[in-house]
């Protein structure tokens, strides 16, 4: 690392660095994003266009250099065969907050959701008496913690997006260390993960081609269940399950007469 400038940033005041980084010495951390090859092919093409004019963000820790903000940058750089890159350097308090980044491009539910489990084991691992609720600056939604259990641990098909509306209404930060707010949050991502084969079942039953009106299975559902304009659910998250699973085996063909071409 070559330092070029000490600065600090105009609205928290923190110190930061900017400078030069040999590509090799900057690594990604362990619960990095996974790479979209098409936003990658997009950044190459614009950098060769127009040059790197956004540095990336960089964290120190143990003696390496992380990126957590800028690893499409990163990797279209080094496909372009740069040797150099330009990085912000800041504190290592830093080094959990990446779901707080992503500037390139907005992760779908399901990224942020394997994005946060990741995250989640390390800080597992680092910590695991730590409690869970008390981490919510790390996480942005508590759902995105069952999400990433279910997609990373038992389906990685799972059709996150489609609960998205009825699981935040059901679930919260848990009030447990880590390590056992670990298997509670494994028990939930199963409880949901059996509803989705539920929902599977109704949509073979239907004889429906289009795996999008899985969605609309789950959202008739929860009406079914807990009424059409239903803002909070008071029971508890495996009885909220249980309900809406119900509801799912009793939906007919009628109840879809409106709506669905």
């Amino acid at each position: 690392m070559i330092e070029i400038a000490s600065f600090e940033d105009p609205v928290k005041k923190q110190p930061l660095k900017l400078a030069i980084f040999n590509i090799d010495e900057i690594q990604r951390p362990p619960f990095q994003r996974d790479i979209s090859e098409s936003l990658k092919k997009h950044l190459e093409m614009a950098i060769e266009k127009l040059g790197f004019l956004t540095p990336i963000v960089v964290v120190p820790k143990d003696g390496n250099y992380y990126v957590i903000d800028g690893l499409h940058r990163l990797e279209a750089m080094r496909d372009l065969g740069a040797r150099e890159i330009l990085g912000i350097v800041v504190d290592e308090s830093l080094y959990h907050y990446i779901l707080e980044f992503n500037t390139e491009k907005p992760p779908n539910v399901k990224e942020k959701s394997k994005q946060t489990y990741r995250l989640y084991q390390d800080l597992l691992k680092e910590e695991p008496n730590l409690i869970e609720e008390d981490l919510f600056t790390y996480f942005k939604d508590p759902i995105l913690i069952t999400f990433g259990f279910a997609i990373e641990e038992l389906d990685t098909r799972f059709p996150a997006s489609f609960y998205e509306s009825f699981v935040s209404k059901i679930d919260h930060f848990l009030n447990l260390p880590l390590q056992e707010a670990a298997k509670e949050r494994k028990r939930r991502a199963n409880a949901l993960v059996e509803l989705n084969k539920v929902v599977n079942e109704k949509y073979a039953e239907l004889g429906w081609e289009n795996a999008l009106l899985k969605g609309e299975i789950v959202r008739k559902a929860v009406q079914k269940a807990y009424g059409v304009r239903i803002r909070t659910i008071e029971e508890e998250f495996y009885a909220a399950i249980e309900r809406v699973k119900e509801a799912c085996q009793e939906l007919t063909a009628e109840d879809f007469r409106e709506g669905i071409v």
